[in-house]
Formats: structure tokens, C-alpha cells, sequence
């Protein structure tokens, strides 16, 4: 056995071992040794392995699979520009708290500097984001299987924090099995592999460390995070009697989390009586410049799980791990009428919105958003596009405690949406999986959809809200009428795909919803990977939100 293989095939025995449930390979050559020990352990069941030709696209598979099972998943690939495609994933991962391992073949350090083909540095390549675990290069020599052991297992230690971790693998020819002499070590690393096994223990919740008091009439704001700070947070909101505002991917069920809560902040100054006193915001929340507006206004208390807590406009004036109910000794009083006025206000928002939805037509992105939240069945997965499905649902949808929602908001790009929602998919074997994305999102990753027949196809219904390019930027400063001789081309950006004939080229079945009825027919559970289409007009995009906070606005506060 040769150098090369004898290491690929630790590697691949090390990351099972120490409970990297699923693979992600895209072909090449340096990565050969690895692809193969790969294909073996995928043999004898010690882990999954998927195949997929895209490495930006393969990076977000991965991501999605380590998010659904909750155990760090790897991706691995050749040399050279390779690797650059998977920062992507690799910078998601890191602002999302999400473990991926990065394995990246690299040429052995005698050809760097010589010109050799497909040669770049590519260590610390992902630097700051990811941590470099950098191997020597295997040589036919006895004590390296312990080395090599302790490297993994380090790597996958560090990925459990939350962290990104880049395994950079220099091999030497040859790159496949050979008849050589048996390897010197025993490769299943005993005696004493034990000492190299790292387990995943549950994360350990932070003691209570509230020192400040905390207002009767607080406000609560719940973005991205870990649910379990989620969870523990809006129990003391509750007991407390504030009000709840969740982002979609932190809903949590709780009785007290208002729909169309972002609608009314936006018009916050004209209820006095709502104002809050003092705003807790639990993770990351990203979606709403009314959320960033409120920060500005009242003391701000950070509840975060990242080294780079929320805190933009740099007004958070206390940020700590926790707050559980133990830390309820702190709040000053209570007033029922604060949670009242709120609840009231929400009720007014949502009957107004739901009248104009369907007063205005079918479909738009808000309409479809709450529609299609609305009609999923009991335990299914949503994954949430980045630009507006998210922001759609955020902004009309109720909350439903059965629905685990996903999406990308580390840093919110729409690089490898239909891979992420894939691998989500995937690890939620037993339960429906839902994705709605927008069509420029949809576009972007048309590769996800490239599956081989030998892979694990998912179980997905991926609803594309097409209306020929990017509806968001119609609700920015740029989409005002007075930037309409720039705004179509550069902003607009009209494609013209036709995504029945792109599906059938990836041989995915297509379906095209043209009214409410065939959008819940189409929604359904069923086996396998579809693409539900509905089209839109783009152009009502900017009149219609606007029309919606004027009459949530009157409604609630009128």
C-alpha cells in the first residue's frame, strides 16, 4: 500500500469514527486517494458519501447536511481553484455557526514555486474565517497513523464549536492503490486509538450573568441563533409578559410571537404607547430595517452565541451568552397592558394585510409567502431563499410551532440556496422538505440540481416565485421611479430562462402553479425532487408594499 492511500484511508476512518455522518466529493485527481477511501467507508456503512461536480454548489450541500443532522459535515476536493470555489459555504458557515470540514488535496510542497499544474497556495486560503489543520506529507515510515488520527479528530473537535476547519492534504504520487508492501502501522490505529475518538456533547448552557435591570415594557427581538437560546429567552419573555418578534428561521412556537410584527415597527413612532422601554434582541436579526431603526431608540440588551453579536449601530449597551427564567428576578414589574396593546395591534396588522392580499391578485411574493407557510403539512422543513422569500414570510406568514424553518442568514448571500435546501432535505429524511426561492436565486445554483443517478436523491418541493429577475431591488432606493433609465438593466436584470426546459435538462419534473388551488395541489408530500413554478409580475412589487404599510399603519395605529 502506498503513502498516499494509507493516509486517505485513515482520514476517511478517523472523520466516521468521530461521527462525520456525510461526505461530499467533487471529482479530480489529486483528491483521488481520498475519493476512493471514501467509496469504501460509503461501502461498509461507515458514513454517507455524496458526489456532486460543483465545489460551490457541493460546499452548501454540505452545509445543509451538517444543519439538518447536527453533526459537521466535510467536503472534499483537488487542487487549485477547487478550493477557492467552496469560501462561499466556508463564510456562511462561519457568521452561521455551522460545522464544515473542508478537505482540500494539495500538490506536495516540492512543486509549489516550480509552475506545476493546478499548484496554488491554498492554505489559510479561508483565513480568518476557517482554521488551518495542515498535514505533512505521508511517507513509508512507521508513527504516522497516530499523527494523522490526532489531526481529525482535532479538525472535527473544532468544527463541533461552530467553527469552519480547512484539512489541506499535500499527496505524492502515486494517487491510487498500488501492489506495494503492507503499510508499517496497523491502520485501524490500535492499540489505544480510544484516545483519538472525540465525542459531541450537548453545548453547555452559560450561567446566569444578568446584572441590570430589565423594564417592565420590554420588546423582544429573536433572529438566527442556536433555538435552544431561542427557546430559553422567550420563556422569560412570556412569564415577563413582553411582547415577541421572531424572524421566520427563529420561530419557536410561543404564544406570544406577534405576526406582521416587523410591519408595525416600521411605524412605531406614530403609537407612543408602544414604544419600549428597553429591547432584548436573542441572536442574529437581519431582515428588518424596522428592527435596526427600534435599536436606535431604547436601551439594547444583546443575547448572542457569536463572537460578533448583532450590534451594527453599536448601541447595545449589555451583551451577554444567556438569559433563562432564573434571570426573571431582574425584571421591574409587570404590565399586562403592554403585551394587550401590542397583541391588539398585531391582530389589526395581520386582518388588514390578509384582506389586501387577497384583494390585490394572485400571485405575489407576499401572498404566496403566507399561502404556502399556511399550507404545509404538520412536520415539514422549509428552507427561506435569500433578497424576498424570506423577507415575505418575516413580513405576512403566521408562525406555526410545527414547521422547522431554514435559511442562509450568516451572510445572506444567494450562493448554493437549492444545495443548502437539498442537503437539508436529505438529513430530514423522514419529514417533507419545502423550499421557496426566488428565480435569480433559483438560477444561481441550477447546478444543486445536478444529481447523479448512483446519489441519494432528496425528497424536496422547491417553489420558485419567477418574476424574470431582481424583485428586491424594485423595494430599495434604487427602485424609485426617478432611477427607472438605470434600474432595469443593472438592478432589474430580466433573464428570460426557461425553467421547464432547465429542469428537464437536469431531468427534474417541473410544475407550473397558475392559481392558488394548483399552488396547495402541487404542495402535497410527495417522493422525490420537483420544481414548482409560479410566475409574477415584478412591476406591482414596489406599489404593493407600500400600500400594505399604509393600511397596517392606519389600522393598527390609526
Amino acid at each position: 500500500m502506498n503513502p498516499s492511500t494509507a493516509q486517505a484511508m485513515v482520514i476517511a476512518d478517523e472523520l466516521a469514527r468521530n461521527g462525520v455522518l456525510h461526505v461530499v466529493v467533487c471529482p479530480g485527481s489529486r483528491n483521488a486517494p481520498l475519493s476512493m477511501a471514501l467509496v469504501d467507508a460509503d461501502a461498509q456503512g461507515k458514513l454517507k458519501l455524496h458526489v456532486r461536480v460543483d465545489e460551490r454548489s457541493a460546499g452548501f450541500l454540505a452545509m445543509g447536511l451538517a444543519e439538518s443532522t447536527g453533526r459537521p459535515a466535510a467536503v472534499v476536493c483537488t487542487s487549485g481553484t477547487a478550493v477557492a470555489n467552496f469560501h462561499p459555504a466556508v463564510l456562511e458557515s462561519y457568521h452561521s455557526g455551522a460545522g464544515l470540514i473542508v478537505i482540500s488535496a494539495d500538490r506536495p510542497p516540492e512543486l509549489h514555486g516550480t509552475g506545476a499544474n493546478q499548484t496554488i497556495d491554498q492554505r489559510n486560503l479561508f483565513a480568518p474565517a476557517a482554521i488551518l489543520v495542515d498535514f505533512p506529507v505521508a511517507e513509508r515510515r512507521e508513527g504516522q497513523n497516530p499523527v494523522w488520527r490526532g489531526l481529525v479528530c482535532r479538525a472535527v473537535a473544532q468544527a463541533e464549536s461552530g467553527r469552519p476547519v480547512q484539512i489541506n492534504v499535500p499527496f505524492r504520487e502515486p494517487l491510487v492503490p498500488t501492489g506495494e508492501p503492507d503499510w508499517p502501522d496497523s491502520l485501524d490505529g490500535r492499540p489505544g486509538r480510544e484516545r483519538w475518538t472525540t465525542s459531541a456533547p450537548p453545548r453547555s448552557v452559560a450561567s446566569s450573568r444578568v446584572d441590570f435591570p430589565l423594564p417592565a415594557r420590554t420588546l423582544m427581538v429573536v433572529g438566527s441563533g442556536r433555538p435552544d437560546r431561542a427557546t430559553a429567552a422567550c420563556e422569560v419573555a412570556t412569564r415577563a409578559g413582553w411582547p415577541i418578534i421572531a424572524e421566520p428561521v427563529a420561530t419557536t412556537g410561543n404564544a406570544s410571537v406577534l405576526r406582521c410584527g416587523p410591519l408595525l415597527l416600521g411605524s412605531l413612532e406614530k403609537a407612543p404607547d408602544l414604544r419600549p422601554e428597553a429591547v432584548v434582541v436573542v441572536g442574529r436579526p437581519t431582515l428588518s430595517r424596522g428592527v435596526r431603526g427600534l435599536m436606535g431608540r431604547a436601551p439594547v440588551y444583546g443575547i448572542g452565541d457569536h463572537p460578533q453579536w448583532t450590534d451594527p449601530q453599536f448601541v447595545a449597551i449589555h451583551v451577554r451568552g444567556w438569559l433563562d427564567t432564573t434571570d426573571l428576578r431582574h425584571v421591574q414589574g409587570h404590565d399586562p397592558e403592554w403585551l394587550t396593546g401590542w397583541r391588539t395591534a398585531a391582530d389589526r396588522a395581520a386582518t388588514v394585510a390578509d384582506k389586501l392580499l387577497e384583494e390585490d391578485g394572485w400571485p405575489s411574493g407576499l401572498r404566496i409567502a403566507r399561502d404556502l407557510v399556511a399550507a404545509l403539512p404538520s412536520g415539514a422543513m422549509l428552507f427561506l431563499g435569500s433578497s424576498n422569500p424570506v423577507r415575505d414570510v418575516d413580513l405576512v406568514a403566521e408562525a406555526r410551532d410545527d414547521v422547522t424553518i431554514h435559511a442562509n442568514r450568516g451572510v445572506a448571500g444567494i450562493d448554493g440556496n437549492v444545495s443548502a435546501a437539498i442537503g437539508l432535505a436529505l438529513g430530514y429524511r423522514d419529514r417533507p422538505a419545502y423550499a421557496l426561492l426566488g428565480d435569480l436565486t433559483f438560477l444561481h445554483d441550477s447546478n444543486g440540481l445536478l444529481i447523479g443517478p448512483p446519489e441519494a436523491r432528496p425528497d424536496l418541493t422547491i417553489v420558485v416565485l419567477n418574476d424574470d429577475g431582481g424583485g428586491i431591488f424594485s423595494l430599495l432606493e434604487q427602485g424609485a421611479p426617478e432611477h427607472g433609465n438605470s434600474f432595469e438593466r443593472v438592478f432589474g436584470t430580466p433573464h428570460g430562462a426557461d425553467l421547464r426546459a432547465m429542469c428537464a435538462a437536469y431531468q427534474v419534473r417541473h410544475v407550473l402553479a397558475g392559481t392558488p388551488e394548483q399552488l396547495r395541489e402541487a404542495l402535497r408530500p410527495e417522493r422525490g425532487l420537483r420544481v414548482v413554478e409560479v410566475r409574477a409580475d415584478r412591476t406591482r412589487l414596489r406599489d404593493l408594499h407600500a400600500r400594505l404599510r399604509e393600511a397596517v399603519t392606519n389600522a393598527a395605529f390609526g
